[in-house]
């Protein structure tokens, strides 16, 4: 019998060159600032979501951490299914998952109809995302590669900056529903844009990690939902306690899986280094207090003081765009210092900045008593990001740089979730919707409780080496070659993140 034919793939495989390089860059720069856009863009108008759709704070929380939820479970897994099956082809299906999402969002007749509409939109994202750097990575020249990747990240730390601005302006100016239906033309136009321009590229030899996804997705649901319920059903309601113990119980299993198997989507070896588990903890928990902070005060701003959606994204601007403008010199600071230092005090600051607004925190203040606490954590927010990143790639091997990143980023997403969880919670059991003093009380404590997490994520961070240079040293790596003989396949060891 005669071997199996195979696909040549060879045909598909386009050379580099600069007008390919520059599309690239384009159509996953806008990629990248749609997806990242909507990690924060529904902040601001989560108060007119309440008032056209109803629902309570906990279908609030679930509007936002359905998607971050969702993006954080499947990014990996988008990855390798992009290596396994297509780049391009898996990135062009995240697209136009996402905007069928937003266009579902956009006409959702209910509150339950948005939050599905969103974890699709989470499906979309988790796909989409991963696959922007993969495929500019393999575009670009080396020689040009690092300017390339710059004006990506740059292009998606706008977005994220923006986001609450974006939201407020669409929302007060237009309607809530624009800031979905605005996904719908840039992912018409993105799709034929990808399927002429870029080139497709495989990884043949990547491995699905199905199960070890679903002991994840499963572990961290049951966890947010208990902590999303537990102030509606009593926190030792059967389903509340049934969940949080399921969802703990499925996480066990799934470090398990991490340490057993063979190729999981998150390999637990990696902890073992003391640099990649302090930069993950620190990250995770950096997440958690910044993100829930962001819930709850861009409905402060609103609720409780009374501005509008687009006065409430520009004054939310002090503290989620100073990365913009901090963030470079961040970078060099940390080139000549080191990153722990730097981290370190990103953190300390980020912290200080939330404390500082609980102690100010009253309905109705001024702008110029919010400002300094606004001013401070966003310093800290800006030396935080620019060195984790550089941390996190030094702390493995070059082959493992692609997974650990993704580690990371799918961390710093499940910290987001649990952050408007938690705070969430905290919010709920000491004040509530019923007018801007009884909101006003609830944001106190919760804002304490950010402080909190964000300086034990500092403390995290001392663990860092003290010098974390990156591991240059050659590693072994086996290239996947077709049963039918060589075929173009993807020679870089690792698999790009976000």
């Amino acid at each position: 019998m005669s071997a199996p034919k195979t696909k040549d793939r060879t045909a598909r495989q386009r050379p580099q060159d600069p007008r390919t390089a520059r599309w690239t860059l384009i159509v996953t720069s806008v990629a990248g600032f749609m997806a990242a856009l909507d990690n924060l863009v529904v902040t601001t108008a989560l108060p007119a979501i309440r008032d056209d759709l109803g629902g309570g704070l906990a279908d609030l929380e679930w509007t936002v951490s359905a998607y971050t939820l969702t993006f954080a479970v499947l990014l990996m897994l988008g990855a390798a299914l992009g290596d396994r099956f297509g780049r391009r082809r898996l990135f062009i299906t995240g697209i136009g998952v996402f905007t069928v999402a937003s266009a579902a969002a956009a006409v959702a007749p209910g509150i339950e109809a948005l939050i599905a509409a969103r974890a699709l939109q989470g499906v979309g994202g988790a796909i989409m995302m991963p696959l922007t750097l993969t495929l500019l990575t393999a575009a670009v020249p080396e020689a040009r590669r690092g300017a390339a990747l710059g004006i990506f990240g740059a292009v998606t730390g706008v977005a994220v900056a923006c986001g609450p601005l974006v939201g407020g302006v669409l929302t007060e100016h237009l309607s809530w529903q624009w800031i979905f239906w605005l996904n719908v033309p840039v992912g018409a136009v993105l799709i034929p844009l990808a399927r002429l321009g870029l080139a497709e590229s495989y990884a043949p030899a990547a491995r699905l990690d199905v199960p070890g996804t679903l002991l994840a997705g499963g572990g961290l649901f049951g966890i947010v939902y208990g902590l999303v319920s537990g102030h509606v059903e009593g926190w030792t309601s059967t389903p509340v306690l049934v969940a949080l113990t399921v969802g703990v119980l499925l996480l066990a299993a799934f470090v398990r899986h991490g340490v057993v198997a063979a190729h999981p989507v998150l390999p637990m070896r990696l902890f073992r280094d003391r640099g990649f588990a302090a930069i993950n903890a620190a990250s995770t928990l950096m997440f958690l207090g910044m993100f829930g902070a962001i819930f709850l005060l861009s409905q402060y701003l609103q609720n409780a003081v009374g501005h509008s959606p687009t006065q409430a994204g520009l004054r939310m601007l002090p503290w989620t765009a100073m990365p913009l403008v901090v963030a470079p010199f961040a970078g060099l600071l940390s080139d000549r210092i080191g990153g722990r230092p730097v981290v370190v005090a990103g953190l300390v600051l980020q912290s200080a900045g939330l404390a500082l607004y609980a102690l100010v925190l009253d309905p109705g203040m001024s702008y110029a008593a919010q400002l300094p606490a606004l001013i401070v954590g966003g310093f800290g927010m800006a030396l935080f990001f620019a060195p984790a990143m550089s941390v996190v790639m030094s702390a493995v091997r070059p082959a493992e740089q692609g997974v650990a990143s993704g580690a990371n980023t799918a961390l710093r997403e499940v910290g987001g979730a649990l952050g408007i969880a938690v705070l969430g919670a905290v919010f709920a059991a000491a004040g509530g919707y019923g007018g801007p003093r009884a909101f006003t009380d609830g944001v106190v404590p919760a804002l304490w409780t950010g402080a909190g997490a964000v300086a034990v994520a500092a403390l995290a961070a001392l663990l860092i080496p003290r010098d974390s240079r990156a591991r240059t040293a050659p590693v072994a790596v086996p290239e996947p070659v077709p049963a039918s003989g060589p075929k173009a396949v993807d020679r870089t060891p690792e698999r790009a993140g976000v």
